[in-house]
């Protein structure tokens, strides 16, 4: 391996030398390195006294939960080039019940898109969203106003599209015909999931609009419950937004309620993978997302929509990041941005 240039601390250099020895190429790396933004301080009162041993061999201690707390907070991780070739630095966004890890190395051990936009010149910004990873959750129903939600292995193998029967058995799941996700690394996928609350959209978006404003103009690339929240963002802050990709998205504004002439000038590209016809959640979603991008392209809009199937490209789940072929759908992202003058090939 080719030796990496860098000019970062020496506590980010493990992480850099790691990040090389991913990559087929050199990677000059300016700054590796991660904060917390958004959130609140929020004092609680009148909650019992607990006596907890913390570790065995060690004396009970009293514990009192009251008292100030910093919740509703996210969670972000950078990569900044020496030589970036964007314009702006790439977000990248997950979806519910997810993290950032979802861009970050594929559960079959492959790089993930984090590296190919890496590669690709892009100085990129992976986040937990509030709730999330390491963005941390919070008491519930104090802070938080309902119970967290925990997605079962079933759910994941038939929502996200890898089959339509699932079995504790791995040998007896029934994959899609000619899928592209992995299938023999599902188990390790689900190792990602993570509890969601269904109340916290609000202090999620208000995050969002703050990560917004601190490191942008940026693109932003949202994978499904993302992508109410990047429509949202760029709503609230459309000169910061120089363009949207939206991964099978799973919501957006009413654009009947709502003013979307912000995004007039904001490029934004939808990307669709297979099997979108084999349950109606998903018919249902595609055609929402379809009304609002005419919404869009009504008031004079620059939107573009890739529904990978009928691009020749077949087999590909909801988490398409992940899947075998997840350069190449990287590559088709690439070329929209590079075509709007947002990076150098």
């Amino acid at each position: 391996m080719k030796s990496i240039r860098s000019f970062v601390p020496l506590a980010a250099a493990a992480a850099v030398l790691a990040l090389a020895g991913c990559a087929s190429q050199d990677l000059s790396v300016k700054e590796v390195g991660s904060y917390h933004i958004g959130g609140r301080q929020v004092t609680l009162t009148g909650l019992p006294e607990q006596e907890i041993i913390f570790s065995p061999g060690a004396p009970p201690l009293k514990v009192n939960p009251n008292g100030d707390f910093e919740v509703e907070q996210m969670y972000v991780h950078y990569t900044l080039l020496a030589q970036p070739k964007g314009k702006v630095p790439l977000l990248l966004w997950h979806g519910g019940g997810l993290a950032g890890v979802t861009y970050e190395t594929k559960p079959d051990g492959k790089p993930g898109w984090e590296m190919y936009f890496l590669k690709a010149g892009w100085d990129t910004y992976v986040s937990d969203a509030v709730e999330r990873g390491r963005a941390s959750w919070a008491r519930f129903p104090q802070i938080f106003k309902s119970d967290p939600m925990f997605r079962t292995k079933k759910e994941a193998w038939e929502l996200f599209r890898f089959g339509k029967t699932y079995a504790t058995n791995p040998a007896e799941r029934v994959a899609m015909p000619d899928t592209k996700f992995p299938i023999e690394a599902f188990d390790q996928f689900t190792k990602q999931g993570i509890p969601r609350w269904v109340t916290n959209d609000g202090v999620t978006q208000k995050a969002y609009d703050e990560y917004v404003d601190k490191v942008c103009p940026c693109v932003i690339l949202v994978h499904s419950q993302g992508g109410n929240f990047g429509i949202t963002a760029a709503l609230n802050n459309p000169s910061k937004v120089k363009a949207l990709v939206l991964v099978e998205p799973s919501g957006a504004p009413d654009p009947d309620k709502t003013d979307i002439s912000a995004l007039r000038n904001i490029p934004i590209l939808w990307v669709w993978g297979d099997y979108l016809d084999t349950q109606p959640f998903w018919k249902n979603i595609y055609a929402k997302q379809e009304q609002f991008r005419a919404a869009v392209n009504r008031i004079g809009g620059k939107t573009e929509s890739i529904v990978l199937p009928s691009a020749g490209i077949k087999g590909n789940s909801h988490m398409m990041m992940m899947d075998r072929n997840s350069d190449q759908i990287a590559a088709l992202i690439q070329d929209f941005l590079v075509s709007r003058g947002l990076s150098t090939k």
